[in-house]
């Protein structure tokens, strides 16, 4: 399994290209920065830290995305993957910017709009615009071909895209998405998409996604759902420290080893989890 993993790893390395706007947009000198940061931590967990400013990025006139692993040009072996986490792009776009017709295939997407609306149509017909609040999740199995618009031609548009690799190869491609209300994850947890039907957007994989807004002072524990999954945050907004690890705006922190971890709100936060298989991960 894990040669499986890993031959897929080093293939979407090589096909990241294609989900950026010909010619490729420009990349920074970040990219020698971006190295993972193993963190000194309690003996009951293991841990990696990226600061928001190692991130990878890709610049074009009307794009700024930022990567916390290795996306398009951006490479560094140190930053493949989290587990089977193997993207998490925070980009934004500019009214009337577009990323062109392109290819995937057996991963899940999962897209958080975070502000403004996305289209998107791809090649079977399918169209619609993700807005603010909801999620969209596709599952690219045997392969699709779709292109991602800025919904407005005026305002720029804001959003999260990740990919984390399926439980089974050549599945039949689909999309779906949900809005999901802002109050219902205020001081608590807010499952977004999870392989259990019914619960919230179902994805082909052992994986949850959470997300949630906690008042300044607030403690709250996440309680790893799978045994021998990880945990990667993202801090959308705010600082805070998990397991003791002070953490800002758009700081990443990977915890595995562990059966929960503990989040402490230091400002007003809003916080994305991903609980993830550890498949590859030493």
């Amino acid at each position: 399994m894990k040669n499986i993993f890993s031959y897929l790893a080093f293939l979407a390395v090589l096909g990241l290209a294609s989900c950026s706007a010909e010619p490729a947009p420009e990349q920074t000198d970040k990219a020698t920065k971006a190295l993972a940061q193993p963190v000194v931590a309690d003996p009951g967990f293991k841990s990696v830290l990226h600061k928001a400013d190692t991130r990878g990025e890709t610049r074009a006139s009307w794009l700024v995305g930022k990567h916390s692993f290795s996306f398009n040009r951006y490479y560094d072996p140190n930053r493949m993957n989290f587990g089977l986490l193997r993207v998490l792009n925070d980009d934004w776009i500019a009214g009337g910017g577009a990323f062109p017709m392109h290819p995937h295939e057996n991963m899940e997407i999962i897209t958080i709009q975070l502000e403004g609306g996305l289209m998107h149509q791809d090649n079977n017909g399918g169209q619609g615009v993700i807005r603010e609040n909801e999620v969209q999740v596709m599952s690219a199995g045997t392969g699709i071909r779709h292109s991602e618009a800025n919904a407005s031609k005026t305002e720029a548009c804001k959003l999260l895209q990740t990919w984390v690799f399926p439980n089974q190869m050549g599945l039949k491609p689909r999309y779906n998405q949900r809005r999901f209300e802002p109050e219902d994850r205020q001081n608590k947890w807010q499952v977004l998409a999870s392989p259990e039907e019914g619960e919230a957007l179902y994805i082909h994989q052992q994986t949850v996604y959470s997300r949630g807004d906690f008042d300044a002072g607030k403690t709250v524990r996440y309680p790893i759902r799978y045994t021998g999954n990880g945990v990667y945050a993202f801090v959308l907004e705010g600082q805070c420290k998990i397991n003791g690890q002070p953490l800002e705006r758009r700081d990443g922190f990977g915890v595995w080893d562990t059966d929960a971890i503990t989040v402490e709100a230091a400002t007003d936060i809003e916080l994305l989890l991903i609980e993830v298989p550890m498949i590859n991960k030493g």
